[in-house]
């Protein structure tokens, strides 16, 4: 069954840039596939900044050291890619309400963000290797890439 649409999580970006990942394979897979089905395949302002964040910050500490130059030339890709879904009043309005109802803490407050972006623009899948982060929030479908 093909997805009409689906936002692809940071974890799955990341995983596709980066050929020495052990999961690049399955994440650039799963990317192919579901564009091959036609499947519309979308990312939000946030996916970007954690994207840059662990690509530029310094190896020795969790991130890929990458310079400027380079994050911006894999960020391009994924803007000629995939759609971008903008920021607006109603996803804060949508992040409030689902971090306060399902007593999201700590990290999670972002996976929070992309559901309630999801939920205002009518997306009902992602794209994940963190199927379980997602779970809580209703009318949301997560899809580990090695399931596509």
């Amino acid at each position: 069954m093909a997805l009409a649409s689906c936002l692809v999580d940071t974890n799955v970006l990341l995983r596709a840039t980066r050929r020495a990942d052990p999961q690049h394979q399955v994440a650039s897979t799963s990317l192919g596939r579901l564009a091959n089905q036609g499947t519309l395949l979308y990312y939000t302002p946030q996916n970007i900044a954690e994207l840059w964040n662990t690509m530029t910050r310094p190896a020795a500490r969790n991130g890929l050291g990458l310079s400027a130059a380079e994050a911006d030339r894999e960020v391009r890709a994924i803007e000629n890619g995939m759609i971008l879904l903008p920021d607006n009043e109603a996803i804060y309005r949508e992040w409030r309400r689902i971090i306060v109802q399902h007593g999201v803490l700590g990290v999670q407050v972002h996976d929070a963000r992309l559901a309630a972006s999801m939920m205002v623009h009518g997306v009902t899948s992602i794209l994940t290797f963190n199927v379980a982060d997602f779970s809580r929030f209703t009318g949301l479908s997560a899809l580990h890439p090695s399931n596509v």
